[in-house]
């Protein structure tokens, strides 16, 4: 078929670099790049990545802050065929070493920051690249592009939490960050004006696909390694920031600290949030600092945000308090994503009266390939080609979905999943405890934190510090309680811990 040509995210990036050569693409502290450039670097990592002995189908994993580093591999790596793993920052090295070896990565490229964690997690046996070689590596290599055949062949391995404890490879197709990326870049009217300040993780999901979005609209990637608010609102004016993403605590810090703009900046800014609904006070306080939300879900398994709360024009003139319990809503399918569905167990959907409870199941180009190495956990999350997502809701009678409640224990604290699971098995791991329960505690900042109830075993004494580092020994430091208490847990008739119960304690 002449006219066909096969969707890639990277050709985003070949556009751009011909049609916007000389416009300013990245500033990454002292570092500018221009669009040309950055794709001469992308394609001369590709050449230096085949040249260490990288072939197409192989597993490259990148352990970096928001840098021109991560930016670059995010386009470079699938330049060589090869399959990205962008890793976590904030896990341990254990939790990293799992997923080396379960992606089966043979190399690593890391921020020289991150050298420690990067080399313990590694364990001698992937090979490291730090950013102190990365430039004479790029200097030194021919570019390279290897062209791809297959629209639906795999992209990336993305790890998540998940609900199970155990991290699940979550395995992208081309054609999928695509229309993701067209999604983002349409819902949040992207342009060549624009300029996007990374306070979202691009670790994370592709940083929501915003990387080859930012990109196609030829805007300006701002990198910020680490959110400070200060450092935040200096970029946001030096560089006219237009964009940004992230989990409502990234946006309450930022309106908390004294440089947070009293009226709104020219150009105006856009937040998009998404991990957590965004509370009234949080959206009354950002409308009147003149920055406009907008409400973003998804999960890992989607690309990042398959659904949007789509506002409507009618909404700008609804009170405060209207307007913010409709965009605190989830909202519909983005404009690449099939229709929402919330479903009950037998696969019929619910009525949109927002009062019948279901399963939240999504179905499309935004959903992934599957679970790398699998299969199990793939046919259980879609059993007829609907991937549930764990949550639970109601739909609207305009058709717009809400959660209310979540199918599984997961915690999510600042825009970071937590399994109480795996945190359970760390506790219980310490001698002196007999049981443990993880629940999730509401939190003015965090939006929810993980708290312990544990009964120590008979004649065991541990204190809540104590506890409370044990797992921070183990596990990365956001997923350990914040609080630990003491005493027999509250069980049904057949012995399984009432966590229902618990939640209701930690809430009150």
């Amino acid at each position: 078929m002449l006219s066909y040509e096969p969707l890639t995210p990277t050709s985003f990036l070949e556009r751009s670099a011909s049609v916007f050569g000389p416009r300013l693409a990245v500033v990454d502290g002292g570092l500018e790049l221009s669009y040309a450039e950055l794709w001469e670097r992308a394609q001369r990592l590709a050449g230096a990545l085949a040249a260490a002995g990288v072939r197409p189908g192989d597993r490259v994993a990148v352990l970096a802050h928001n840098g021109h580093l991560l930016l670059e591999s995010t386009f470079g790596v699938p330049a060589a065929g090869a399959l990205l793993v962008p890793m976590n920052i904030r896990l341990s090295a254990t939790e990293l070493a799992y997923i080396l070896d379960h992606a089966e990565v043979s190399l690593l490229l890391h921020d020289d920051a991150l050298t420690g964690l990067a080399t313990e997690a590694a364990g001698g046996t992937v090979r490291l690249i730090p950013a102190t070689e990365y430039e004479p590596l790029l200097a030194a290599a021919d570019p390279l592009l290897v062209r791809v055949e297959d629209e639906l062949t795999p992209l990336s391995i993305n790890y998540t939490s998940g609900t199970t404890g155990r991290p699940k490879g979550v395995v992208y197709h081309h054609r999928g960050a695509y229309l993701q990326a067209l999604a983002m870049a349409l819902h949040t009217k992207l342009d060549t004006a624009s300029s996007y300040l990374w306070t979202l993780p691009m670790f994370h999901c592709h940083g929501w696909c915003f990387p080859w979005a930012v990109t196609l609209a030829g805007a300006r990637h701002v990198c910020l390694p680490k959110v400070e608010p200060g450092q935040a609102w200096r970029l946001i004016r030096e560089h006219r920031v237009t964009h940004l993403c992230g989990a409502p605590t990234v946006l309450t810090s930022l309106l908390a600290h004294e440089d947070a703009p009293a009226r709104a900046l020219d150009p105006r800014l856009l937040a998009c949030v998404g991990g957590a609904p965004p509370s009234p006070a949080l959206l009354e306080r950002a409308l009147q600092a003149g920055i406009d939300m907008i409400h973003l879900y998804g999960l890992t398994e989607t690309y990042g945000p398959a659904v949007i709360c789509q506002p409507q024009p009618e909404w700008r003139d609804l009170p405060i308090g209207e307007s913010a319990a409709l965009t605190a809503r989830q909202g519909v399918g983005n404009v690449i994503a099939q229709r929402i569905r919330v479903v009950v167990d037998d696969g019929r959907d619910v009525p949109a009266d927002a009062a019948t409870v279901g399963e939240i199941a999504v179905r499309g180009n935004d959903v992934m390939i599957g679970y790398h190495r699998d299969p199990a956990a793939t046919g259980k999350a879609a059993p007829d080609g609907w991937f549930r997502t764990g949550d639970l809701g109601v739909v609207h009678a305009d058709g717009y979905v809400q959660i209310v409640d979540r199918a599984k224990d997961v915690i999510i604290s600042g825009g970071e999943n937590i399994a109480s699971v795996e945190v359970e098995n760390v506790l219980m791991s310490h001698p002196g405890v007999q049981e443990a329960a993880v629940v999730a505690r509401p939190d003015a900042h965090w939006g929810e934190v993980p708290v312990a109830y544990v009964t120590l075993a008979a004649g065991a004494r541990a204190t809540e510090a104590e506890l409370i580092e044990h797992v921070r020994a183990r596990l990365a430091h956001f997923k350990a309680p914040k609080a630990v208490i003491f005493g027999e847990l509250p069980k049904t008739s057949t012995g399984k811990i009432q966590k229902n119960v618990l939640r209701q304690r930690a809430a009150g």
